[in-house]
């Protein structure tokens, strides 16, 4: 049984792991109001420019540009998986690893066994589970979210495309966490190469631009706009998606340590109760044999 000096020790390591928590819960929140700022800014940019790129896909042939035409068989892979550079964020990290994993092994597992799939990791985590255990990493970026910069986006971006357009690999997946709110992350694993459009809902909407020059040479300045504008809006959304899932980890610990420490002083409170009755009755009991 501890005794009341362990209680007191105990209480102490909580208190001082509760204000840990409870400041970390606070920059979380400050980080998340700006990460979601970004993300939620960079949303409209990305979807207009998929939308033109819908536009354009249907007024040209798609051959005419090769990030735009799908290959007729998939025979080699390269994932590009966003985490986070640090832990104390809950499952983030674990959830979006699995999720990679299960892209890797399901949908891709005859190829994974030939060799055929590699992968770019941005975040220190992804990049440390995967290095560990021998996947073929062409590129990693830990420590991206320290100082995150539109031009990495555009450096994974031409990497992905220069090793498609090399004939490298066949198909680019990119699985990362799409902020939707604090409470409700949304994990996604997307094609990012060959470029998929997808048809706009508004109908007419293949006759609502004018191009010029043409079609043809506009959308391959288009299409590198694209790539770099997704990758970069994964980024942000993850980044938020992370902050959003510290923010609540922290907080879940504070209020456990606020339970615990209320648990332990009870606890510390009956001790000593029990140690001052013992006392007392040491004390009754001395009496009664001297009076005897």
């Amino acid at each position: 049984m501890p005794t009341l000096k362990d209680i007191r020790i105990r209480i102490k390591g909580v208190k001082s792991t509760q204000q840990v928590t409870k400041a970390m819960k606070m920059v979380s929140a400050a980080k998340l109001r700006r990460a979601q700022d970004r993300a939620i800014m960079a949303r409209p940019y990305a979807a207009k420019l998929k939308d033109m790129l819908a536009s354009l896909s249907a007024k040209v042939d798609t051959s005419v540009n090769p990030l735009l035409s799908g290959r007729p068989e998939v025979n080699k892979v390269l994932v590009i998986l966003i985490t986070a550079d640090r832990g104390l964020c809950g499952a983030f990290n674990t959830n979006i690893i699995k999720l990679a994993q299960r892209t890797i092994l399901e949908d891709f597992g005859a190829i994974h066994s030939k060799g055929g799939v590699s992968m770019i990791c941005a975040g220190t985590r992804g990049y440390d589970f995967f290095r560990k255990r021998d996947y073929k990493i062409v590129k990693g970026y830990p420590a991206v979210f320290q100082n995150l910069d539109f031009s990495t986006a555009k450096e994974i971006a031409e990497t992905a495309s220069g090793m498609y357009l090399k004939g490298e690999v066949d198909r680019v997946v990119i699985v990362y966490n799409e902020f939707k709110s604090v409470l409700a992350p949304n994990l996604k694993a997307e094609t990012l190469l060959p470029i998929e459009p997808e048809k706009s809902s508004k109908k007419g909407s293949s006759s609502d631009y004018i191009y010029e020059p043409s079609p043809s040479s506009i959308i391959d300045v288009l299409v590198p706009k694209h790539l770099n504008t997704q990758v970069w809006r994964m980024l942000l959304e993850s980044n938020a998606a992370e902050q959003a899932a510290r923010m609540s980890a922290m907080d879940s610990a504070t209020e456990n340590a606020k339970e615990l420490l209320r648990t332990l002083n009870i606890g510390y409170n009956r001790a000593r109760q029990a140690a001052i009755t013992k006392e007392l009755s040491e004390i009754v009991g001395g009496a009664d044999a001297l009076q005897n």
